[in-house]
């Protein structure tokens, strides 16, 4: 049974992946996807509840500053792998067809859907992601005592490893591994969770801007 500090690095994503089984089933049953994208508003509700609920037990997200070369490097990092997140597109890179995120009301956006999708994306998601995937499983693969393990001694084998169920997590699976490696990488370098969900925010951000210009509804 994982114990307290484990949980709080659990809970939040396995209720992400618990509404993405959800709307799948709900699909199945035949509800369509203009009334299954309420349910992401509901979605990041409940997982920012949990973050807010466990937030004492989040120490590696006290804060420091990053620094001028460190938050250069996690904006680069940030830009890249949206950069490759949209081109590792080749069918043998994607596993099924996603429909993806529809925003529109009458072929018109709807705005309040957009802001909670990006905000969502940007400001929740990366928080809950890289704690569950970074700062607990990966570290828990070096050790199950994870909170004593410090990302500088994370070796290949936990660094490559959570990125690739990372990627497993997404559609685009080949674009979710770099990203994985990217964000792993960066942690394990910076020794500091705030320099991923930075750079995690950053390619949700643009990759919703980007998605909203081209209308490319399929990467959300």
């Amino acid at each position: 049974m994982p114990n307290q500090d484990a949980l709080a690095r659990i809970l939040p994503f396995a209720a992400y992946i618990s509404f993405v089984l959800i709307a799948d089933v709900l699909q199945r049953l035949g509800v369509t996807a203009d009334t299954l994208r309420w349910l992401y508003p509901v979605k990041i509700a409940v997982v920012l509840a949990l973050l807010l609920w466990y937030r004492r037990r989040y120490v590696e997200l006290a804060w420091r500053p990053l620094g001028g070369a460190l938050l250069a490097l996690t904006l680069a990092v940030g830009v890249v792998v949206l950069v490759l997140w949209v081109n590792l597109d080749a069918a043998w890179m994607q596993v099924g067809n996603s429909t993806g995120y529809d925003p529109r009301t009458g072929g018109a956006l709807n705005w309040w859907l957009v802001a909670v999708r990006i905000a969502g994306a940007a400001l929740v998601v990366p928080v809950m992601e890289e704690l569950f995937w970074r700062s607990y499983l990966m570290r828990w693969l070096a050790s199950p005592a994870f909170l004593a393990v410090p990302p500088s001694a994370v070796r290949a084998f936990p660094l490559v490893a959570s990125a690739c169920l990372f990627g497993v997590e997404h559609s685009l699976w080949l674009a979710g591994i770099v990203a994985g490696l990217a964000y792993g990488g960066l942690y394990v370098r910076s020794g500091r969770l705030w320099a991923p969900v930075l750079a995690h925010a950053v390619t949700n951000a643009l990759l919703g801007a980007w998605i909203i210009v081209t209308g490319s509804w399929s990467y959300w």
